[in-house]
């Protein structure tokens, strides 16, 4: 994927968080780097809110793995944090010793069997948030997600352990699937900082007005928004199919999964596969409007899907 979408954070960049800037600055002279993306997340919503130093109500305890760094918060999510990330039904779980050692081996794996991956995941997380629904609240809890308004942070739940977007679901937990989940978002990331940082759409393109392509595998889901996605989700969507495919198809290739975790990964493999050719032949038909930088990038696609 590193022809496709960059893997290094460019050195002096809006995202760059050890770049010269007074309040990115203050906060690392005042030993308050974790919270250094919420600094960041003012500023493209331009909402006024100082998430900084909302954020800094949030305890964290220090993952580091393979001399990578990662915030794993504590306490309650700030509320002026959590209704602009769309978390407002959720709570920040409690740090228990079976979390930490999922998520430390879910880190491990990737550093040790998907080394590009922990490259990204170092490169575009900085914190995590390992989440449940409050109680009282009847929504479906979500697997893994992030949001490009809050860049270097990922969100997960207990169903990260068992939960294969979009279908596979295991009855045993397993840090293989949190691995993933946690490639997916950190990928998520990689790709909203590039195209913030680059004009991968044509003028005038827009979201609220763009052709919807038909998501026939998400039929079922009953969210009219989950049926028919927007030329730039579905090349969000494409981008980390790239990516997931190739870790599940490494997954398969080694011989110290169970059963369980291989039939799952099979499982998703086979139903990931058809689903990143479809988008990828949806994307080149809508290729108008992409810039010239945004075709090169799904001619880079197309290249790495074809070798899946």
């Amino acid at each position: 994927m590193s022809t496709t979408i960059a893997a290094r954070v460019p050195s002096g960049s809006f995202f760059d968080l050890t770049r010269s800037d007074p309040e990115l600055t203050r906060l690392r002279e005042e030993g308050a780097e974790s919270v250094l993306p919420f600094a960041l997340m003012g500023r493209i919503l331009r909402s006024g809110t100082p998430y900084a130093e909302h954020a800094r109500t949030l305890r964290s305890e220090q993952l580091t793995v393979a001399g990578a760094a990662f915030d794993w918060f504590d306490a309650e999510l700030p509320r002026e944090i959590a209704d602009d990330v769309s978390l407002a039904n959720y709570r920040i779980v409690e740090h228990t010793d079976e979390r930490r050692a999922a998520l430390t081996t879910a880190l491990d794996r990737l550093s040790l069997v998907h080394p590009e991956g922990f490259e990204r995941m170092r490169e575009f997380v900085r914190g995590m948030l390992w989440v449940g629904l409050k109680p009282g609240v009847s929504a479906s809890l979500l697997t893994s997600s992030s949001d490009p308004a809050l860049p270097y942070v990922i969100v997960f739940s207990d169903k990260a352990r068992h939960h294969i977007p979009p279908n596979t679901v295991s009855p045993q937990p397993s840090p293989l699937f949190l691995a993933e989940n946690l490639l997916h978002e950190g990928t998520h990331q990689s790709i909203a900082l590039h195209i913030h940082q680059h004009q991968v759409f044509a003028d005038g393109y827009s979201s609220e007005t763009s052709p919807k392509i038909e998501i026939a595998w998400r039929a079922g889901q009953g969210v009219a928004r989950n049926q028919s996605w927007e030329i730039d989700r579905a090349f969000h969507a494409t981008c980390v199919y790239n990516q997931l495919l190739r870790f599940r198809r490494t997954e398969l290739d080694r011989d110290d999964l169970t059963a369980d975790e291989r039939a799952s990964f099979r499982n998703a493999y086979d139903e990931g596969l058809p689903a990143a050719h479809y988008l990828m032949r949806e994307l080149e038909n809508l290729a108008g409007h992409f810039t010239p930088h945004g075709v090169d990038l799904l001619t880079g696609l197309r290249q790495q899907i074809d070798q899946l």
